[in-house]
């Protein structure tokens, strides 16, 4: 599992810095973003405050989508000073960033993580296809050669082979960088393994096709078995515990962390762990990231030295507390790439290049 690496350039502009002045009342560190990442989040700040004798850092679980409208807000003491993502910063973030004076920004990739399905240790194990995640969460599904609404109401209904049982699964709101992933590498992955969408293929050109899947194959069913539970992920481990036919959808850490109430949902009979997620045979995983507003480096008490524990080798190296909560690390050579680029401000380049 690779991720192409960045090429970074940093210039900072005038009226950044001027507006970032504004930053100098606040004395804690501004942090929102991703529930996925929160908890990695949560534990450098509390790590920090200890070593530093600082005000710990007040950190959101806004939601990856919720996080980057307040992160590119604009610069100064009302807005954030970070926030943090399960997947890469989208091109209509970078402007509305660049549209609000965030020109300067660095990104810095943390490590992977497995998108988990799991269930109560009361309950049933399931081992899922992701064409059957996909027919059983859709909001419309192949019927008689057809899309239509989807019928499908007990996991047998999904396939025989599976128990006579009500599909209840709690996931991750829109606004969720869970959500988005999930649907990318469990939902489109799983429609395009299905005969209808596979003969589609066939009479489409390329560019129509995945068009097609993008409009047919994203949504999540509103009518019941799929049920929005919000950006706290601790509430779905608790719905879980409370309900043994209940599934849930979140990061890995949370699996992690809740080992002795919880077990994983199988995907083609591979468990979401360390070794899987790390070598990509557990295929619905994805990169987390964390983004610095650089204009309020300097400016904000104890910014530079909040990242410089978080990109440290105790915390994100191999042997550090973050893979102590169910971070994948990243390999020797990429975690210093990245903590390099940290350090010195590297401003992400993806969409100016």
């Amino acid at each position: 599992m690779k991720l192409k690496s960045l090429t970074f350039g940093a210039v900072v502009s005038v009226t950044a810095l001027l507006a970032a002045g504004q930053a100098d009342a606040r004395d804690r560190i501004q942090i929102v973003g991703s529930s996925t990442v929160f908890p990695y989040t949560q534990a450098v700040a509390e790590e920090f405050a200890n070593n530093t004798g600082q005000a710990a850092p007040v950190v959101e679980s806004t939601g990856t989508g919720g996080g980057m409208k307040i992160f590119c807000s604009g610069i100064g003491e009302r807005t954030a000073d970070i926030t943090g993502a399960s997947r890469a910063m989208k091109v209509s973030e970078w402007q509305l960033c660049n549209d609000n004076g965030v020109t300067d920004i660095t990104e810095v990739l943390i490590g992977y993580d497995g998108l988990s399905i799991a269930v109560s240790r009361n309950g049933t194990a399931l081992d899922l296809t992701k064409e059957q995640i996909y027919l059983a969460l859709a909001t419309e599904v192949p019927v008689n050669g057809e899309l239509a609404p989807n019928p499908n109401r007990t996991w047998s209904d999904v396939d025989p082979s599976l128990p006579d049982m009500a599909i209840q699964v709690f996931g991750p709101p829109p606004t969720s960088g869970t959500r988005d992933a999930f649907v990318e590498l469990a939902m489109r992955e799983g429609c395009k393994d299905n005969a209808f969408f596979e003969a589609l293929k066939v009479s489409m050109e390329k560019k129509e096709f995945k068009a097609y899947v993008k409009e047919h194959c994203s949504r999540m069913r509103q009518d019941g078995p799929f049920i929005e539970a919000g950006e706290n992920d601790n509430l779905i481990v608790q719905r879980l515990d409370a309900d043994p036919e209940a599934y849930g959808i979140f990061g890995y850490s949370f699996l992690f962390e809740n080992s002795d109430r919880l077990q994983p949902v199988t995907v083609a009979g591979v468990a979401p762990g360390m070794d899987t997620i790390g070598d990509g045979s557990y295929t619905i995983s994805r990169p987390l990231f964390f983004y610095i507003k650089n204009a309020h480096r300097g400016v904000i008490p104890g910014l530079e030295e909040f990242v410089e524990e978080y990109i440290s080798e105790t915390a994100m190296g191999p042997e550090g507390y973050l893979s102590e909560r169910g971070l994948v690390v990243l390999p020797d050579d990429q975690r210093e790439e990245v903590q390099n680029a940290a350090a010195g401000s590297s401003a992400m380049t993806r969409y100016t290049n």
